[in-house]
């Protein structure tokens, strides 16, 4: 066995085993989610500090933070894959468009996410959100459309040169019809950075929605939500009640970080000409 072949079977497994763990991980966070029940009001422990009886505290209505923080996290996670994945799709579908019908298709593609990221992301996602009457539909829907642009160009620019690929001209030569070459040549080519910028995705979709709750344009204020908890806690710090912020804070930002730190992975392990640049 060549050298070459050695190396790649190792990446596919070294990529293997990191989307497994990476599946494990999500399936656990869900699973602890789902075990947990609801967190009941107690009027009689509100704003009570980390104790045996509660590790993390409880908030002003008496709910065990620890609790609604991992069922926070769960909900943020389930929006970000939602809302990254639908962005991903939009932008995989408009970057291949543009990379194979070219002319005015390609400006307009181009035209439209030079529009999109003119608008601050964030003004944009709340505008959208206030549009659909906020909720969860709003998150995801205001987050997806907000964050396909990236994906777009980074699609745009692979299959562009996937077009001018010696195999690709030979298919058109031969009759081929665009979306036969598109499906059976320029898709497969693109998984590995399909793959990536969906996992890179998910952090910011999970900030973004968090910060659309924070303001009271996502969840509902009695669902567990990180943007949410934080809203509550607010008023409470000025008291001590630290403990009703930090927790949700330090999960947001761990989840966030863990994403960041797999979407790099990902790109390192199947684009690994671009990590050594």
């Amino acid at each position: 066995m060549s050298a070459a072949a050695t190396t790649w079977r190792s990446r596919r497994g070294q990529a293997l085993l990191l989307a497994g763990v990476s599946i494990a991980f999500c399936l656990l966070v869900v699973a602890l989610a789902l075990a947990l029940p609801e967190a009941t009001v107690s009027l009689d422990e509100t704003r009570r500090p980390p104790s045996p009886a509660h590790l993390l505290g409880t908030d002003q209505l008496g709910r065990d933070v620890a609790m609604r923080t991992v069922q926070a996290l769960e909900r943020s996670l389930a929006v970000g894959v939602l809302a990254s994945s639908i962005a991903a799709v939009i932008g995989v579908s408009a970057g291949l468009l543009a990379a194979m019908a070219g002319g005015w298709v390609d400006a307009g593609v181009t035209w439209a996410v030079d529009a999109l990221y003119s608008i601050p992301h964030l003004v944009l996602m709340i505008l959208i959100a206030f549009a659909l009457g906020g909720g969860t539909d709003a998150v995801i829907w205001s987050v997806a459309v907000t964050h396909w642009g990236t994906m777009t160009r980074l699609m745009r620019a692979e299959a562009g040169q996937l077009r001018d690929a010696l195999f690709v001209r030979a298919s058109v030569r031969l009759g081929r019809s665009p979306l036969w070459i598109a499906r059976r040549h320029i898709l497969p080519h693109l998984l590995p950075q399909f793959l990536t910028g969906l996992v890179l995705l998910f952090p910011h979709a999970i900030l973004h929605e968090s910060a659309l709750s924070f303001i009271g344009l996502g969840f509902s204020p009695h669902v567990p939500s990180v943007g949410v908890m934080l809203a509550d806690a607010m008023p409470h710090l000025p008291a001590g009640a630290w403990w009703m912020m930090v927790p949700p804070g330090l999960g947001l930002l761990a989840l966030v970080l863990a994403f960041d730190a797999l979407g790099n992975a990902l790109r390192d392990l199947l684009s690994p000409g671009r990590s050594q640049l």
